[in-house]
């Protein structure tokens, strides 16, 4: 199964997640005024999220409804992985330093990988 989704597959997946099953129509309403999206393109992308395995459908009447076999977390889990495993060498502290370096990390991001590092302290 394969599961790079394209940043404009994220977009679709992004409704599944919230809605499913949904209808590819229903779909293109939603990402219509952000996109700019013909229904033509949206089924091109389910179509292809289906070819990965991460979408699966059933025939409702005359159209088809879509659901996401995959969950948001596990995506981003295996995402976040596979970036700090190729860009990375598998250490996440680069990851860190480059999003520090690039964006800047507030307070809260602060408190929130303090928290985290003491938490992972306790695991060990």
């Amino acid at each position: 199964m394969r599961k790079d989704i394209t940043e404009a597959e994220l977009d679709v997946m992004d409704v599944l997640w919230l809605e499913s099953p949904i209808a590819a129509s229903d779909i293109h309403l939603q990402q219509d005024s952000q996109k700019k999206w013909s229904i033509q393109t949206v089924k091109t992308l389910l179509s292809r999220l289906v070819e990965k395995g991460v979408v699966a459908y059933e025939r409702d009447g005359k159209r088809f409804l879509y659901r996401p076999l995959i969950k948001r977390g596990d995506y981003t889990q295996s995402a976040a992985t596979r970036l700090v495993d190729k860009l990375f060498d598998g250490r996440v502290a680069p990851l860190i330093s480059q999003l520090a370096e690039g964006r800047g990390l507030s307070d809260d991001d602060l408190e929130d990988i303090e928290r985290l590092l003491e938490g992972l302290k306790h695991e060990h």
